[in-house]
């Protein structure tokens, strides 16, 4: 495995690569990201364990919408057993794969506990226990700085895992080595990394004048409300889609199918 340095113009070719993949197989891929969606909901509704639980998932999750938009890359139909392809290969990958869920929810809880530092916690308190946001709330400064620290820290934090569950699915190594190589690869990537985002905000904010466009010009605005839930899983599966490509252009061996 060789990690490779690419110009910055990668990153939007790694969008369009996503969303034309996506629609490859557009049925396929909406409904492996509505049952991952799914299935972080249903760990949510545990007491108090619910959202820790679901945020050990999101590493092998990942690595199963990867691994659905590399089959639907190499025109096959991802069927729904890919969202649970790290723990198809072996009893000792999927340890691995649930360890590295656990750095996951230890490093967010980290993640959070320094954003609490600003708010005494509110923020923290909402995303992990639940509860109503209110206007009130989210324009107190506090809170505010609270949302932007733990946005700030998760650009680095989100650098260790971005790569590492493939890298320890496809390529074979230990977590340790995985997350290393995940940060040097984002980090040596950043001007590309910088580009994938920027294109990727551009694709939601486009959405949202749509959205707002539809909006304006009906008497009856609530049918327009219902369209953004299926826009959004539309969008959350072409951005995964799209994290294969950023991963496979990143390292020099092409991955191997389980």
């Amino acid at each position: 495995m060789k990690l490779n340095i690419v110009p910055a113009r990668q990153g939007a070719q790694w969008v369009k690569e996503g969303i034309l993949t996506f629609f490859r197989q557009p049925i396929a891929l909406t409904g492996l990201f509505l049952m991952f969606m799914a299935i972080v909901s249903l760990l949510s509704l545990l007491p108090w364990i619910g959202g820790l639980v679901g945020l050990i998932f999101v590493p092998a999750a990942s690595l199963g919408l990867m691994a659905a938009a590399q089959e639907a890359n190499a025109g096959k139909f991802p069927r729904p057993l890919t969202l649970l392809s790290a723990f198809r290969v072996s009893k000792q990958k999927s340890q691995q794969m649930l360890l590295l869920g656990l750095l996951y929810m230890l490093g967010f809880l980290l993640l959070l506990g320094l954003s609490a530092l600003m708010d005494n916690g509110s923020f923290a308190k909402v995303y992990l226990v639940g509860g109503t946001l209110t206007k009130e709330s989210v324009m107190q400064g506090d809170f505010q700085r609270a949302i932007w620290l733990a946005l700030l820290l998760y650009i680095p934090f989100s650098s260790l895992f971005w790569h590492a569950s493939a890298l320890v699915h496809w390529h074979g190594i230990g977590i340790a080595k995985s997350m290393f190589f995940s940060s040097v690869a984002c980090f040596s990537n950043w001007r590309a990394f910088v580009i994938y985002s920027m294109t990727w905000i551009s694709v939601f904010a486009l959405m949202a004048v749509l959205l707002g466009l539809l909006s304006s010009g009906t008497d009856d605005a609530d049918w327009v409300g219902e369209l953004m839930l299926p826009f959004l899983l539309v969008l959350g599966s072409m951005f995964f889609t799209s994290a294969f490509f950023s991963f496979r252009d990143s390292f020099s061996n092409d991955p191997i199918l389980a």
